[in-house]
């Protein structure tokens, strides 16, 4: 849920490669999630397509990634999501990100990549491609750019619609995030050092303070400075400013300032959607149905469909609890259809085929509006680009205001201008 200030709305970003056609594992997975959001007053959605992310594994041949783009899209607003409403953008079109995503690569340390689960195991199964390159090592630094580039003062929180499997690529974002946030917007305050700042540094040092802190009277030495600086840089990383031992004192030590927001999971119950072939519904598998499919192809692929293995012929009965069939039956059917199938396995009553027929109708039935409106934005191309176009337009100018806040945290630029003009003002004088 949206947190913060009231009145202020919740910011939410989510996207998605274009690697094919989307399937109806991603509609259920995430689109209709989408779709909720979007018309829903608490929030503002960006959505966009990271054709970036395609390169990270697919650099070799980027011959399909544009055409992948305007599918994808037309997916997209098939399924409803709708420009008025959303924020609808291609990552590559925005700069901002690339900008982003190389000051964050210099903060974040390689360890943290290496250690990243789908790293480790993309690099031990996929054989097919070579992916010991930077672009897939720092995927989770791109993804962490992509995110928190729509970062705002005026928000009251940003937010990733995520499964719990991928709630870590949050937290790796969120760790980025916080250690920028540590090096250039927890700077100690130019009277931190002073005699009426001890006791409150006697206090956040703790232990620590009978060697940093001089008596009463003495100012503190360089090599006290160092190490105070460095042990509160330390534990605000560890921690951050809202765990620390001693916030309240910490504060009147340091000057605070995020200037970018660290994300949120969104947790986002989604049903069960096994493959036809009862794995994981993956386009790499080749068990999907994509939201363009046929009628034909929809009874052909659903015919040869796995169902429960206990059912070895018409007259055993069998447990739809564990058939993918079944689990489909309640994506797509009605309730009365539902106790059929149920019944009807369980007592041997109807066989596979049938049951896999009366599904397809459901699916197609489902389907069908999708289709149609995927159709009609297929016959005008220069329409779903308008699309995309006014919507970077849109996501670029909230990009382009986070990238002005950070480059000032960063390097300084304006404060330092306006000294120069400031002393070329007094030499005038």
């Amino acid at each position: 849920m949206p947190t913060g200030d009231q009145g202020k709305r919740a910011r939410v970003l989510s996207g998605m490669r274009p690697t094919g056609r989307l399937h109806i594992g991603h509609y259920f997975g995430a689109l209709q999630n989408w779709v909720r959001l979007q018309n829903d007053p608490a929030y503002a959605c960006f959505y966009f397509i990271a054709d970036w992310h395609a390169l990270t594994s697919d650099y070799a041949d980027t011959s399909a990634v544009a055409e992948n783009t305007l599918q994808i899209m037309i997916d997209y607003l098939a399924a409803g999501l709708d420009p008025k409403k959303s924020v609808l953008f291609q990552q590559s079109v925005i700069p901002e990100h690339a900008e982003l995503h190389l000051l964050l690569s210099m903060v974040t340390p390689l360890g943290w990549l290496e250690r990243v689960p789908t790293y480790k195991e993309a690099l031990e199964n996929v054989k097919d491609k070579d992916l010991h390159n930077y672009g897939f090592l720092g995927y989770p630094v791109l993804q962490c750019a992509d995110i928190v580039i729509y970062s705002s003062p005026d928000i009251s929180g940003l937010l990733v619609p995520t499964g719990e499997d991928q709630v870590s690529h949050v937290e790796t974002s969120r760790e980025i995030v916080r250690r920028f946030n540590i090096f250039f917007g927890r700077a100690l305050r130019k009277d931190a050092f002073s005699e009426n700042k001890k006791s409150a540094m006697r206090i956040v040092l703790d232990v620590l303070s009978t060697k940093l802190v001089p008596p009463k009277g003495q100012p503190y030495s360089q090599d006290q400075k160092v190490e105070i600086q460095s042990y509160i840089r330390n534990n605000l990383h560890e921690v951050g400013l809202q765990n620390f031992a001693y916030p309240d004192e910490l504060r009147q030590l340091i000057h605070v300032e995020d200037f970018l927001t660290e994300p949120d999971s969104m947790l986002t119950k989604t049903p069960r959607i096994p493959g036809l072939d009862g794995r994981k519904m993956s386009k790499s598998y080749g068990n999907t149905i994509t939201l363009s499919e046929s009628d034909a192809d929809i009874r052909a692929k659903t015919r040869v469909m796995v169902t429960d293995p206990a059912r070895k012929r018409r007259t055993d009965p069998g447990n739809p609890d564990v058939c993918p069939v079944y689990d489909w039956h309640k994506l797509f059917s009605t309730k009365e259809t539902l106790d059929w199938a149920a019944n009807g396995c369980r007592t041997a009553g109807i066989g596979c085929i049938e049951c896999k027929a009366k599904m397809a109708d459901h699916l197609i039935e489902w389907i069908t509006p999708i289709r149609d409106r995927r159709v009609e934005f297929e016959r005008h191309p220069k329409r779903v680009l308008e699309v995309i176009d006014e919507g970077s337009k849109r996501a670029r100018k909230v990009a382009q205001g986070t990238m002005e806040r950070v480059r000032e945290a960063v390097f300084g630029w304006e404060k330092k201008r306006k000294e120069i003009d400031g002393a070329a003002g007094s030499a005038k004088a």
